[in-house]
Order: C-alpha cells, then sequence, then structure tokens
C-alpha cells in the first residue's frame, strides 16, 4: 500500500486547516482548540497548521473598513445599525434558526463580515485560555440543540449557516472569504454527512465503509482522517501517516507510537514467520507489517526529498523501529540513525544519503529469504555456520566499534585543535590584557600630571582674579575720586566766571552810567542852548535799558557770550 498520496489528498486545496475534532467522546472539560492540539504531538501540529487569515489580518482589514467608512461619511450613516438589530455569536448559537434568518437579511454585509471576523480571532486563539473558553461555550450552545437538522438548516441565512458550521467543526476555512461551498455541502458537513476537510467533500462513511468507526456518526472520513485522532493534514508522499494493508484506514505515525499500536508481533504475510514490527490498526484490530511499508515510501518518495525532507522521514523510520528486535529492524534502525548523524554534520549531502537508505532497503530484502529459509528449518543451524555467523557478528561489531573509536579520535583531535587554538587566543589575550595594563597605567600618569596642572592654574586665576578683584576696587575708588574732584572743580570753575562776569557786568554799568551822566551833562548844556529831539530820544532809550535789566539776566546774557571784552 502506498504513502496517503491518494487523489482525495493530492487534487483540490493544497493549504492547512485549522482543525477541531468533534468526536463526542474527547473530554468535553476542554475546549478542542488548535492551541490544545498544537502541545499534543508532533503529528497534531502538522494537522494544526494555519494559513488563514490571522488576528493581525483581520485588524488590518477593520483598520481599512474604518478608513472606508471614514472617507464616505454618508454611506457609514446609512449603515449604521441600531443596537435592537444587532445579533451576536451567542445569539447565532442559541437562538432559533428561522428568527436569526430574519434578522440577517435587515443587516448590512459588513455588519455580517464583523461577525465572521470575531469568530475567526476566537478559533485562532490568539487570547489562549479566553478564546478557547469562547469557542467552548458557542460549541456547546450549538451541539446541544436538538432544533439544527437538514430542514431547518435550509432555511438558514448563508453567514449563519457558515457560522454554524465553523463552531460545530472549529475549522475556521469555512469562514474564509476565497472559499464557497454550496448551501447542501455545508448543511451536509454540519450533520456529518460529508467529509469537513474542504480539500476531500466526500460522502460519509467514505467508501461506504461499515466498520464500527466511519459508522459511529462523528464525521469521521477514512479517506483522510486518522482513525485515533480524527485529524487531517495535507502531507504526503510521507512516512507521517501509516496505511493499514487491509481496511486501508490511516493513522499518524506520532498517534500509532503514543498509543503503543506499533509493537513486535509474528509477521504479517506469514503468520509463522519470525516476529517484526508491525502496525495493529485501531478500525480493523488487523496488523499490517512496516518495513515494507517503509521501504514502499522511500522507493517511491525519496528521490524527490530535499535534505530537511530527508532528516524528517529518516527521523520517523528510526522512530518506528525504536522498538525492533528482529536483526533487519535494528539494522534499518541504525542506519537510520547514522545517516542523520551525517547529515547534521554535515558529512553527507542528501542524494547520497538517499541513495545509502535505497541500497539498505535492497540489503535487507535480500536477508529476507536467509531468514525465512533458517526459520522454516526449525533454527537448526550447522556448528560451522554458528560459528561464521556469531564471527559475522563479532566482526560487523568490531568494525562498528573502529568507526565510533574513528570518529571519536576525530572528534578528540578537533577538540585538541580547538583547545590549542584557545590556549593560543588566550595567551594573546593575555599580551594584549597586558599592553593594555601598562597603557592604563600610562594614561593614569598623565592624568594625574595633568589634574596637577588643572590645580595649579586653577590657583593661579584665584591669584589673578583676586589681583583683578583689587584693581577694580582701586579703580572705582579712583573713579569716585576723580568724580568727587571733578565736581568740585566745575563748581569752582563756575564759581569764578560768574565773579568775573558780575565784575565786567558792573564795569560796564559803571561805564555806561558815566558815559549816561557825561551824556546828561551836554544834553543839559544843549538844552540850554536849544538841543536836538533825537538826542533827547536816544538818552531817554539808553537810560530804559540800563535801569529796567537786573544784574542777574545782564550776568545770564553775558553768559552767552564768554568772549565779549570791555570796550
Amino acid at each position: 500500500m502506498l504513502p496517503p498520496g491518494q487523489q482525495s489528498r493530492v487534487g483540490g486545496l493544497q493549504t492547512s486547516l485549522s482543525l477541531v475534532s468533534s468526536d463526542p467522546r474527547l473530554s468535553p472539560e476542554e475546549p478542542r482548540t488548535n492551541s490544545d492540539n498544537l502541545r499534543e504531538s508532533p503529528t497534531e501540529s502538522a494537522s494544526s497548521r494555519e494559513t488563514w487569515p490571522t488576528a493581525d489580518a483581520i485588524a488590518a482589514k477593520k483598520m481599512e473598513n474604518r478608513k472606508t467608512e471614514m472617507d464616505c461619511p454618508d454611506q457609514s450613516v446609512i449603515r449604521r445599525v441600531s443596537s435592537a438589530d444587532k445579533i451576536s455569536l451567542q445569539d447565532i448559537a442559541r437562538e432559533r434558526v428561522d428568527i436569526i434568518c430574519e434578522k440577517m437579511h435587515h443587516l448590512p454585509d459588513e455588519f455580517l463580515e464583523e461577525l465572521k471576523n470575531g469568530l475567526r480571532v476566537i478559533l485562532e486563539g490568539g487570547n489562549g485560555s479566553q478564546h478557547r473558553e469562547e469557542f467552548f461555550i458557542l460549541q456547546k450552545l450549538v451541539q446541544s440543540r436538538s432544533d439544527l437538522t437538514a430542514k431547518t438548516l435550509i432555511r438558514a441565512h448563508r453567514v449563519q449557516l457558515e457560522i454554524l458550521v465553523a463552531i460545530n467543526t472549529g475549522i475556521q476555512g469555512f469562514l474564509h472569504p476565497s472559499i464557497s461551498l454550496s448551501q447542501t455541502s455545508l448543511i451536509e458537513i454540519f450533520v456529518y454527512k460529508r467529509c469537513r476537510n474542504i480539500a476531500c467533500q466526500n460522502q460519509l462513511p467514505a467508501e461506504d465503509c461499515t466498520c464500527e468507526t466511519c459508522t459511529n456518526g462523528n464525521g469521521f472520513c477514512n479517506l483522510c482522517m486518522c482513525v485515533i485522532c480524527s485529524k487531517f493534514d495535507f502531507e504526503v508522499n510521507t512516512c507521517r501517516w501509516i496505511g493499514c494493508d487491509l481496511c486501508s484506514h490511516w493513522t499518524h505515525t506520532d498517534c500509532a507510537i503514543r498509543e503503543q499500536l506499533i509493537c513486535m508481533g509474528p509477521s504479517a504475510k506469514n503468520g509463522a514467520g519470525p516476529s517484526e514490527m508491525v502496525f495493529r490498526c485501531q478500525a480493523c484490530n488487523r496488523t499490517s507489517e512496516l518495513l515494507g511499508w517503509v521501504k514502499d515510501v522511500f522507493q517511491h518518495c525519496a528521490p524527490s526529498w530535499d535534505g530537511e525532507a530527508l532528516m524528517r522521514e529518516l527521523d520517523f523510520v528510526s522512530r518506528i523501529f525504536h522498538g525492533s528486535k528482529d536483526p533487519r529492524g535494528r539494522k534499518l534502525y541504525w542506519k537510520c540513525d547514522d545517516l542523520k548523524e551525517k547529515l547534521k554534520s554535515g558529512k553527507v549531502e542528501s542524494k547520497a544519503a538517499c541513495r545509502a537508505i535505497l541500497m539498505v532497503f535492497q540489503e535487507l530484502e535480500l536477508d529476507s529469504p536467509k531468514i525465512l529459509e533458517n526459520t522454516e528449518s526449525g533454527r537448526l543451524i550447522a556448528p560451522q555456520e554458528a560459528c561464521n555467523r556469531i564471527a559475522e557478528v563479532v566482526h560487523e561489531a568490531i568494525r562498528k566499534m573502529e568507526i565510533v573509536a574513528d570518529e571519536k579520535m576525530r572528534m578528540f583531535k578537533k577538540a585538541r585543535l580547538a583547545f590549542d587554538a584557545c590556549e593560543r587566543e588566550l595567551a594573546d589575550k593575555a599580551r594584549e590584557a597586558g599592553k593594555l595594563k601598562m597603557d592604563r597605567q600610562k594614561k593614569k600618569l598623565q592624568i594625574e600630571e595633568l589634574e596637577r596642572i588643572v590645580r595649579l592654574k586653577n590657583a593661579e586665576a584665584d591669584m589673578f582674579q583676586l589681583k583683578a578683584n583689587e584693581a577694580k576696587r582701586e579703580a572705582e575708588q579712583l573713579q569716585r575720586i576723580a568724580l568727587a574732584k571733578s565736581d568740585k572743580s566745575e563748581e569752582e570753575y563756575t564759581s569764578n566766571y560768574l565773579k568775573q562776569k558780575l565784575s565786567e557786568a558792573e564795569a560796564e554799568k559803571q561805564y555806561l552810567y558815566e558815559k549816561i551822566k557825561l551824556q546828561e551833562t551836554s544834553r543839559v548844556s544843549q538844552s540850554s542852548s536849544g538841543g536836538d529831539p533825537s538826542s533827547m530820544l536816544m538818552y531817554s532809550k539808553i537810560h530804559d535799558l540800563l535801569y529796567s535789566v537786573p544784574p542777574k539776566e545782564d550776568g545770564q546774557s553775558n553768559e552767552c557770550h564768554p568772549f565779549r571784552t570791555n570796550p
């Protein structure tokens, strides 16, 4: 049986979906969310990888919608929803289908898209336990209702049906705008008549299987889901999945190892043959041999793997055959571990490792007839042959021990070289540290010398400042003395000047008086002889001028002519 690369897996959507198992046998105490699946096992984490819009993308979409509403305020006003008309996810999960459908017909598309985005955020589980609790409440409300049948859901609104299916299955892909399933398909998925894997979409039970696992009505699909965890993913051409050779049901390798379904048992091809590693299918309770399964996977798919994929597949094989006790299983386990170490250390390329593992499968196929022949002969081996086989085993052990010893020696030499390099580097660092210490001492001495110079300069600056302050005080004192002397000399000059002017004015007054007196004398003499009237008028003016102006004003008028002298 080939690896899980069947048509239902290869075709269709090539992205991973968020999964929450709808199996009622699971514990109802825990919300079945993606974050829980992610921590359970590597297989379940593979089935829970998200490629749907994240919370950041939804937030960005909301911001874009708000910006659009801001750009078009009229439209935002028209599409505003009153609080009485609004509905929540709890209302959809709780209320009757026809009531919610009628309300949704009156709601704008933007509000319905917000509802879907809110449920996507909850399924994303970004807020941890709070979102898991919200999802658990919603799923419990939906799954506890008996009125959600195919007849009632046919009257449901499209968005209402998508939300109900997403809550019931825990898959947020049904809310994604790029995925559009018919209403009939959504109803069949809700009532477990169609596979919830969007890339599969087979009618249930798939291929009309009548086993208990397929007929228990929990939505299990034997074409794409694990029998144990009821989850699916899109991994193909891999040892991640183990298929039953008889009932063709699939199981995650990690789930099978966890449930101890991979163990030693009689050969599936020949019940009387030697024990080997087998897989016991939980669906049909029959066994399938694993060595041929792994060989078919590697022969058909290994040439297309890259180094990382080959490393992952070798890890799966080594985990499958870890507890093997038959020679072929042990040999395959040792070879896988050896190739993993070489791939990690880069000693061998992925192509060479692929060729090596395929050669191992060919050798194991050649060894198989010998083991069967020895078993059929009642395990009676001649002493010489037994000695030869023991010698081969001893030689093989010695060869492996030599290989390990050589590897250890190489590792020791490598470590020794690294140690010597570290010693040299340490010595260089010690010399550099000594030089740095000497430089530090020199710098310290220089700094101390500079500090002494600075202290000296500061003392000099203080001394010069003191002298400058004293000089300033002396200058101010001299300035005050000079101002006092200047004021005194100015007063003396003014007094002397006024005295001089006063004496000049007195002298001029005396002169004029004498002149007037002389003129009066001449006038008297002229009057007696009949004088001139113009002479009398001039005499009168001069007399008025002399006796009408006070001496002070005469002195002030003379100040305007400091160079005036007596005639």
